[in-house]
């Protein structure tokens, strides 16, 4: 992977830890520097890693030693960091999703197309074994022409576990936009683009109750819808069917279910990177599991912007064109819930390039 490549961090809450368990150490990146608007949050993550500066973010921005901005900041920040490294120079990979909106997405992705850097955005599951796995199942025509593919997932929220969730209920949020990138950008990944969605919202209360942490027993305002099913027509003519909840307690579904011709798949939950392939052949008697046969094996968050640093591609696996398409397909499901009607996608995405068969011990040196 070249020499270490100079990483700045933007953000240090919850889900940075999962980064740097990654990142920290690995001979592909070096941390050079973290910011957060909570100074004493970014200092201690800095005391962590040898070498690193706590810097404001104009400085982590202006600095020589930062190559790529990780943008690890609420959705509602995502564009602003974004826009501003990009006109630093930077490469930038982001959590998901892109932007807060689809209009902000576009100019982050117009802008690091005129300033010829890579752009990155998770979620990078889907470079995991699980959907590796499955996508070459379907290229190698296992069941046959895909005709249909089920997704869902129902949580009864996160403001159960999470200490400070209200992003999660404020607009930019909602379980579409939050598990949403998951699943539509598997599907993506094995039935490729979007064409057109159709869809339906609800909210199950105007309130949510913090469960953890120092502000348990708080109440939260819901500003979004939390329940959104929708279909999502794919260009090569398979109908995807997508329900992300919040308001649920458990469900039995599998997290994806593809259906071809000669056969039906089961995919793994695609905010995981592992997990068993299932395939039950037409006539057969039973599921079997298939060994996984592509995709970063044992692999975590962050193995997207390694990935990004070892391709010459303009266009990263975990890239901005399919971040930015997925967002479209979700926010045009929100309006379509909103307005009652099919609405057709303007943007459109080539399905990433498979990854191969790729060993911990190869992506981890």
């Amino acid at each position: 992977m070249g020499d270490p490549h100079g990483i700045g961090i933007v953000g240090t809450g919850y889900i940075s830890r999962a980064y740097l368990d990654t990142l920290a150490g690995h001979p592909a990146a070096r941390i050079t520097a973290v910011a957060d608007l909570d100074a004493d949050r970014a200092a201690a993550v800095a005391a962590e890693l040898p070498g690193a500066r706590a810097l404001s973010v104009d400085a982590l921005l202006d600095s020589p030693d930062v190559d790529t901005v990780l943008n690890l900041t609420i959705p509602a920040a995502h564009a602003e960091i974004a826009l501003r490294a990009v006109t630093a120079g930077k490469r930038v990979y982001g959590e998901k999703p892109l932007a807060a909106t689809f209009e902000e997405a576009s100019d982050v992705v117009a802008a690091a197309t005129r300033r010829g850097v890579a752009l990155g955005c998770a979620p990078d599951t889907v470079l995991g074994t699980g959907t590796q796995t499955a996508r070459a199942a379907i290229d190698a025509g296992t069941i046959g022409r895909p005709l249909s593919a089920l997704a869902v997932m129902v949580t009864p929220g996160h403001e159960r576990w999470h200490p400070n969730p209200d992003f999660y209920y404020a607009p930019g949020g909602g379980p579409l936009l939050d598990m949403g990138p998951y699943y539509l950008s598997a599907l993506v990944h094995l039935l490729g683009p979007i064409r057109a969605v159709t869809g339906a919202g609800a909210r199950l209360r105007d309130w949510r109750t913090i469960g953890s942490g120092t502000r348990a027993g708080e109440r939260i305002p819901v500003g979004v819808d939390t329940h959104v099913s929708g279909v999502l027509e794919h260009a090569g003519g398979a109908l995807s069917t997508i329900t992300t909840s919040f308001d649920g307690v458990r469900t039995s579904a599998v997290p994806i279910e593809v259906h071809g011709e000669s056969g039906t798949l089961v995919v793994p939950d695609p905010n995981t990177f592992g997990g068993d392939v299932r395939l039950f052949p037409l006539g057969g008697e039973d599921w079997r599991t298939l060994p996984p046969s592509a995709g970063y094996a044992d692999s975590a968050r962050g193995i997207g912007l390694l990935d990004m640093l070892s391709t010459t591609s303009a266009e990263p696996r975990a890239g901005g064109t399919l971040a930015l398409h997925v967002l479209e397909a979700m926010t045009a499901l929100l309006r379509s819930a909103a307005d009652g009607r099919r609405i057709p996608l303007t943007t459109t995405t080539d399905r990433p390039s498979p990854v191969p068969l790729t060993p911990a011990a190869s992506w981890r040196r």
